[in-house]
């Protein structure tokens, strides 16, 4: 089998996404290739291993891109809840900045309650937005990310090639 099929790849979502930081640590030390995504440019740390991709400003550019790559083998960081259900689909682990995993059996009830909450903010229902991101929720996501590592390990992937 293809060595580069067995790597472990990370597809960050990067705007507004509060644990680059950590995610590129976690990376460092798993040996894992980074692509972080987004329709501006930004600074990434300058590791071989970590890629800044920047795509058009177009409507959902950033999550066609790392769509269209999410399969078995990579892990996808983003809060964007149809970027979630469209890499779960495909294959992907998929976590949440806050530590939470979408999986098959979660990802229809987090599109059904964000699809309601779209509704309630437009008939001026609810006007807040999601609670602030806490030092728990850094936690979680680390804890998460390992989890995630750890099964994709276990299922065969690996370090990306040097």
């Amino acid at each position: 089998m293809d060595e580069t099929f067995q790597a472990i790849t990370i597809y960050v979502d990067a705007d507004a996404c509060p644990v680059k930081a950590e995610i590129y640590r976690v990376a460092a030390r798993h040996g894992l290739k980074v692509f972080v995504v987004s329709n501006s440019f930004f600074q990434v740390p300058q590791d071989p291993l970590i890629e800044r991709v920047v795509v058009s400003s177009g409507f959902d550019a950033a999550d066609d891109w790392i769509a269209e790559r999410a399969g078995r083998g990579a892990i996808v960081i983003t809060a964007d809840i149809p970027l979630a259900s469209r890499c779960v689909k495909a294959g992907a682990e998929v976590i949440g900045p806050t530590g939470k995993p979408f999986t098959q059996a979660s990802i229809g009830m987090a599109l059904a309650t964000r699809n309601l909450m779209e509704d309630l903010r437009a008939m001026g229902e609810v006007t807040g937005g999601p609670k602030a991101f806490s030092p728990k929720d850094r936690s979680a996501f680390l804890s998460a990310l390992d989890v995630a590592i750890n099964r994709l390990k276990r299922a065969g992937f690996g370090a990306a090639s040097p």
